[in-house]
């Protein structure tokens, strides 16, 4: 098979060179790494035929959504992936029609996922739970001005402040419409969430690795520089889940 022939629009030179790695370690030909708006503009006014465009959202010059409004009806975008650290602009992404939505820092698992989709010719990310009737498993968040429908299976952990419940998905948290962690358990009967603090729900499954703190309690790495501290009283019955 061919390599997917994809470009990428990053302001931030680490953020565009990390990424740029990580596509070319997926197997990803990289044809154009642009800087700004403006350089984006120029360049999608005569760009080759593309397998996918990677797009930050805030960059100077003109921000990715106000250059795809510039090329409406003028060009055929290719599809087209956000990669950004604001939740917030999700809806707005998927209402130009984006193929995907990646939150900062993306990790070589997620960002496979997407190339995924995209190679299979999906429009949007595929929830199983639809094709077995059990939408129950996705839920609605708060981003921005509008919602967004996460999938429970990418939740790492439910967390409550202040009478609102956060859910955390890849490092970032979204605002739930529940107030108390009991809601979350009661929304969710089968799900094997435990509760590691009084204000936080793990999903056990997410863990990727533990180690043993002062008192008998335990430090869960949930994700990329995410970890947990697990209460005492959670700590043995999180190693039991986990065949410690």
């Amino acid at each position: 098979m061919k390599p997917m022939r994809v470009a990428l629009a990053e302001d931030e030179p680490l953020a565009r060179e990390r990424l740029t790695l990580q596509l070319r370690a997926a197997g990803c030909e990289v044809v154009a790494c642009l800087c700004d708006g403006p350089s984006l503009l120029a360049w999608l006014e005569e760009a080759p035929p593309l397998d996918a465009l990677f797009l930050d959202i805030q960059m100077p010059g003109a921000s990715s959504f106000e250059v795809i409004g510039e090329l409406a009806g003028r060009v055929n975008l290719p599809p087209l992936v956000f990669v950004t650290a604001h939740p917030e602009h999700a809806l707005h992404a998927f209402e130009v029609e984006a193929r995907d939505y990646l939150l900062k820092p993306v990790t070589a698992a997620r960002l496979n996922q997407t190339l995924e989709r995209l190679g299979r010719g999906e429009s949007r990310p595929r929830d199983e739970s639809e094709s077995r009737g059990t939408s129950g498993l996705r839920f609605p968040a708060r981003a921005g001005q509008g919602h967004v429908i996460l999938d429970f299976r990418k939740v790492t952990h439910f967390e409550m402040e202040k009478e609102i419940v956060y859910a955390w998905v890849q490092g970032s948290r979204f605002r739930t419409p529940w107030r108390r962690l009991s809601e979350v358990e009661t929304s969710f009967p089968k799900a094997s969430l435990i509760r590691i603090q009084r204000h936080i729900l793990l999903r056990p499954e997410v863990v990727l690795a533990v180690r043993p703190l002062f008192g008998g309690r335990l430090l869960a790495r949930v994700g990329d520089g995410l970890d947990l501290e697990v209460s005492r009283g959670a700590s043995q019955r999180l190693k039991d889940l986990l065949g410690l």
